[in-house]
């Protein structure tokens, strides 16, 4: 049975509770911010290297599934 790692969290102690990504102080909404702004998945990994490419993609796919459940339980 797989289990579930979140690779993002809020704490309290860490950055006044922003979204990071887990080990980090890089905010979750920085890679947003990236991409919306036509940055590459690959700049954003470069500019902040303590953010694993798996994190990046795992916060990107669990967005994804949100947005889709969000959409089809309308």
């Amino acid at each position: 049975m797989p289990t579930t790692h979140f690779p993002i969290h809020s704490d309290p102690e860490i950055m006044g509770g922003t979204p990071v990504f887990v080990g980090t102080r890089v905010p979750a909404q920085t890679l947003l911010d990236y991409l919306e702004g036509g940055d590459s998945l690959d700049a954003f990994l470069d500019s902040f290297p303590s953010v694993t490419r798996d994190q990046a993609v795992a916060a990107l796919e669990l967005g994804n599934s949100l947005l889709v459940a969000k959409l089809t339980t309308k």
